[in-house]
C-alpha cells in the first residue's frame, strides 16, 4: 500500500497516461514513430527523477507541468508532443483511478485473509457455548462461533461494498479542458475521432471513463471509495472493541495474542493490556472521520470545478487506504491468535446462564396445566432473588429456589428442572446459522480474494 501511494508510483502513473496519450494520438498522425519510440524509452521503470522535478517544481510552482518538462527533457525527440490536448486533470484523474484500483485490490485481499482467519475460529467454536451479553448485561446464552460468524459478515458485507464501489470507479477520460473534448476535437477534427483517440487511451491505461464530466472526475467518485473504507473501518472497531471488553478482568474470556516479552504498562509491569485491539480502534476512528471531508471536496467542487479539493484528498484518499491497510494486517493478527479461556467462559455460563431457562420452565409448567401469571410471577421473585445472590459473590442458587416454590414443583421435578435450566440447552441453532453461513457467504468469498492479501507486519 505504501507503494502505491509513493510519490514516485505516482509520477509513473503520470507518465503511463501520457505514453498512452502519445500510443492513441500515433494512430491519429498526431505523432511520428520515431517521437512515439523516443517517448516509449524514456517512460521504463526508473525513469522518474524525482529530485530534478522537485527543484523545478520549486521555481514553477506546479507538481505536474514540473514532472511533464522533466519526462520531456528525457525523450528530446518526442517529448514535445507531451500533454498535447491535454488539461492536468486529464492526467492525474485517470492516474488516480489507476491506484485506487490497485489500492482496493489490496484492500479486497487482505479483507479476504481476514475473512478467512474468521472462518477458522467459527468453525473451531460454533459449539462452544458461551455467555451472550446485551446492554453489557447477560442475556441468553450463545456460541462462540456464531459470535465470530457476526464479525465475519460485517467482512461479507465490506467486501460486498468495496466491490460495488470498484464496479462505479472510472477515470474522467480524456475530455481537455473542461470536459467537452474542444482541444482534441480541435486536433481531429470531429466528435467522433476525439471520442475515438479517449476509447483508445482508456484502453490501454485499461479503466473505464465517465461518459461525462466537468475539468475532473467527479468528486462523489472519492466520497464514495471513503464510504466504503470507512464500513471497512466500523468492522474493524466493532470487533476491536468487543475483544477489548472480553478482555477486561469482568468477562475474562478473551484476549488478543500477548508476546511473552510484551511489556504492558512502564508503571505496572503486571498489565496485560489489548494494545493491537487499541491501535485499530484509534485507526479506524480517523478513517471514519475522512469522508466528510469527501463529502465537501464533492459538494463544493463549484460549476466546472474549483482547486479546494486538490490539497485534502492528497491526504485524505491515501491515509485513508494506509490506515485500512494496518486496520486489516491488526485484525487478521489478533483473529488468527486470539485466545480463548474455557474456564472463563464456563464460570460465566455457571453464574448466569441458568437465567435463560426460565422461560423454558414456565412453558413447560403451563403446558401441564399451570396458571401462567402465577407461574411468571414465581418466576420473576425468585430470578430477583437469586441475582441478589450472585450480585453478592455467591452461586447461582435458581435452581434450587425454583426447586422450593410449590407451584413449579407442583408440575416439574427436580432432576427435569435441572435440564431445562442448563445453558447449553437454550443456544437456538446458532450452530447450524455458523455452518451454512461459511458455505454459503465465507467459503466463496475467501476462495476468490484471501490468497492475494498481504500478511501482518509485527
Amino acid at each position: 500500500m505504501r507503494s502505491v501511494f509513493s510519490e514516485v508510483e505516482r509520477r509513473a502513473a503520470w507518465r503511463r497516461v501520457w505514453l498512452a496519450l502519445a500510443e492513441g494520438g500515433r494512430e491519429f498522425g498526431l505523432l511520428t514513430d520515431v517521437e512515439l519510440d523516443d517517448i516509449r524509452s524514456a517512460s521504463g521503470e526508473g525513469s522518474v527523477d524525482i529530485k530534478a522535478a522537485h527543484n523545478l517544481e520549486k521555481r514553477i510552482r506546479h507538481d505536474l507541468m514540473a514532472e511533464l518538462r522533466v519526462f520531456a527533457s528525457q525523450a528530446k525527440k518526442g517529448g514535445g508532443k507531451l500533454h498535447l490536448g491535454a488539461t492536468s486533470a486529464d492526467i492525474e484523474d485517470n492516474a488516480d483511478v489507476m491506484l485506487f484500483m490497485r489500492a482496493l485490490d489490496l484492500v479486497l485481499a487482505n479483507l479476504g485473509a481476514c475473512l478467512a482467519e474468521a472462518r477458522k475460529k467459527i468453525a473451531l467454536h460454533k459449539g462452544t457455548v458461551c455467555m451472550g451479553w446485551t446492554h453489557l448485561q447477560p442475556a441468553e446464552p450463545t456460541t462462540l462461533g456464531y459470535r465470530f460468524a457476526n464479525y465475519a459478515q460485517d467482512l461479507v458485507l465490506d467486501i460486498r461494498t468495496l466491490e460495488s464501489v470498484r464496479s462505479l470507479l472510472s477515470g474522467k477520460g480524456i475530455k481537455g479542458a473542461v470536459g467537452t473534448s474542444a482541444s482534441y476535437k480541435e486536433l481531429l477534427g470531429s466528435d467522433s475521432k476525439a471520442q475515438a483517440l479517449e476509447r483508445k487511451v482508456m484502453d490501454r491505461l485499461d479503466i473505464r471513463s465517465m461518459g461525462v464530466t466537468t475539468q475532473t472526475y467527479p468528486r462523489k467518485l472519492d466520497y464514495l471509495v471513503l464510504l466504503a473504507l470507512a464500513s471497512v473501518a466500523q468492522s474493524c472497531h466493532k470487533f476491536g472493541l468487543d475483544l477489548r471488553v472480553m478482555q477486561s478482568p469482568a468477562f475474562g474470556e478473551l484476549s488478543e495474542p500477548i508476546g511473552e516479552r510484551q511489556v504492558g504498562s512502564s508503571a505496572m509491569p503486571f498489565k496485560r493490556n489489548p494494545v493491537l485491539a487499541e491501535r485499530m480502534c484509534s485507526l479506524a476512528r480517523v478513517v471514519a472521520a475522512l469522508p466528510a471531508v469527501g463529502f465537501s471536496n464533492a459538494a463544493n467542487s463549484i460549476l466546472e470545478r474549483t482547486l479546494d479539493d486538490s490539497a485534502s484528498r492528497r491526504i485524505v484518499m491515501p491515509e485513508a487506504f494506509l490506515a485500512i491497510d494496518e486496520c486489516l494486517g491488526i485484525y487478521r493478527q489478533v483473529m488468527g491468535g486470539v485466545r480463548v479461556y474455557p474456564s472463563m467462559i464456563k464460570q460465566n455460563l455457571e453464574k448466569y446462564g441458568p437465567f435463560a431457562g426460565t422461560e423454558a420452565v414456565m412453558m413447560r409448567a403451563v403446558a401441564r396445566g399451570a396458571d401462567r401469571q402465577k407461574v411468571h410471577e414465581a418466576i420473576r421473585v425468585k430470578s430477583f432473588a437469586a441475582w441478589e445472590e450472585v450480585m453478592k459473590g455467591r452461586p447461582n442458587p435458581i435452581e434450587r429456589l425454583l426447586a422450593s416454590d410449590e407451584t413449579i414443583r407442583s408440575k416439574i421435578a427436580p432432576k427435569e428442572l435441572k435440564v431445562l435450566l442448563r445453558p447449553e440447552a437454550h443456544v437456538g441453532d446458532a450452530v447450524s446459522r455458523c455452518e451454512r453461513f461459511v458455505k454459503d457467504q465465507a467459503d466463496p468469498l475467501i476462495s476468490k480474494y484471501s490468497k492475494g492479501a498481504v500478511g501482518p507486519r509485527f
